[in-house]
């Protein structure tokens, strides 16, 4: 049952990064792959129904702080926010290659800290492609990098959804994990801006032919509703650590602000009950519960027990190292999923420096291959489906150059 567990997850992993087409306009998806898998191992016998239900009683909470997050992603993005925040990055700019790709840096950082580090990744990278393909030809590459690595650690809770999962089940509450974490998250972005800075240096030298995006035709209700949209995000961000250290769920404020989007959305002409249907990616949460029960399975066969053998006793240096080697090759959630259960087993408290360790090395591992996250495969296929190529020697090494030291100096500061 041994080597059938792990050859079925293995093949559920290779069918998630490969994606195989099933029929003309059809492919496998990665919740239909990672159901495919459960299936499989339901079969074999390593995954019991049990398991099921444990996966379902754990992740029920922090899901529902990702249905809020994305509600709240998708209202920013259908009322104009980002798009706008993006057409003003590059004006500010002013035809400066080096200002912009700074301030597309920080764009990058501050969504992924505010919404989650995925959002930032698929919802800014077509915009800023589209805007650097029309003023700065020659950064189209280096911009885009400048998104997908911007998204490093997250600062707090909220700002991964595998980070919210795991971070629930240990105990660690909103204002202990951003206590450990800001710091770390804020000089590790400014050691990859600088790798990044470094390795584009000669696309940045000369480039200013660039001349910003025109003053834009938004109507005076558009900027106001963008006005109240991007006041009610922030003060989600701000009820956060305030409700948290009242006792409060994290995942309730999520969802108390995801009801005042859509009431904002309502206001600026879109329905409900459209904005959730379409903005909630039921493939993702099944995809999560469906890796979880996947985890599951290689526990049942020994593997937990093997990885909580390599972290007894080894320093935070030493599990964010590991955790980030699993990340990149295994894949961000599965290895996220082994972490947790490794380091949080039952009955037994977790110590939060092992745990937030773990994450520093899930956060940042999977900048170093493509198949390490879900998010780095659709970035490469986004760009591909612009016209934009970007191959995989090229991802390996501005990913290496850019998050070993990154990597280091984030676990030095826990």
């Amino acid at each position: 049952m041994v080597a059938e567990t792990y050859g079925a997850v293995a093949l559920t992993l290779g069918l998630v990064v490969a994606r195989p087409r099933l029929a003309k306009g059809l492919r496998l998806t990665p919740a239909m792959a990672a159901l495919a898998g459960v299936a499989v191992l339901a079969a074999f016998g390593s995954v019991r129904f049990g398991d099921v239900a444990w996966a379902a009683r754990t992740m029920w909470r922090p899901l529902l702080g990702i249905v809020a997050i994305m509600v709240m992603t998708g209202v920013a993005r259908r009322t104009g926010v980002l798009e706008g925040a993006a057409e003003l990055v590059f004006r500010r700019a002013g035809g400066d290659a080096k200002k912009l790709f700074g301030l597309v840096f920080v764009f990058g950082a501050l969504t992924a800290a505010i919404l989650n580090n995925d959002s930032a990744v698929l919802l800014l990278t077509p915009l800023v492609v589209v805007l650097a393909k029309r003023h700065h030809p020659k950064l189209v590459v280096p911009l885009a990098f400048a998104v997908f690595l911007s998204a490093g650690v997250a600062p707090v809770i909220v700002s991964n959804p595998m980070n919210m999962v795991v971070a629930t089940f240990a105990g660690i509450g909103f204002n202990e994990y951003a206590a450990h974490m800001l710091v770390p998250a804020v000089v590790g972005a400014g050691v990859t801006f600088v790798a990044l800075r470094w390795l584009f240096r000669r696309e940045l030298r000369d480039e200013k032919s660039g001349t910003g995006t025109g003053t834009g035709t938004c109507d005076r209700e558009t900027r106001a509703v963008d006005k109240v949209v991007v006041a009610g995000l922030l003060g989600v961000v701000v009820a956060y650590p305030v409700v948290s250290a009242m006792g409060g769920a994290v995942w309730m404020v999520a969802v108390g602000g995801a009801v005042g989007m859509v009431g904002l959305a309502a206001r600026a002409g879109h329905r409900p009950l459209t904005v959730v249907r379409q903005e909630v990616h039921f493939e993702v949460l099944v995809f999560l519960v469906a890796v979880l029960v996947l985890s599951l399975g290689l526990r049942n066969v020994g593997v937990v027990e093997h990885l909580s053998r390599a972290y007894a006793g080894a320093s935070p240096m030493r599990i964010g190292l590991l955790s980030a080697a699993g990340s990149a090759v295994l894949n961000n959630h599965p290895m996220a999923n082994l972490n947790m259960l490794a380091l949080v087993p039952a009955g037994v408290p977790a110590d939060p420096r092992s745990v937030l360790a773990a994450l520093v090395g899930g956060d940042l591992g999977p900048r170093l291959f493509p198949m390490g996250s879900l998010a780095g495969l659709l970035w490469l296929e986004m760009l591909r489906r612009a016209g934009v190529e970007v191959s995989v020697r090229r991802f390996v090494l501005v990913g290496v150059v850019a998050t070993v030291p990154t990597l280091v100096v984030c676990l030095a500061l826990l």
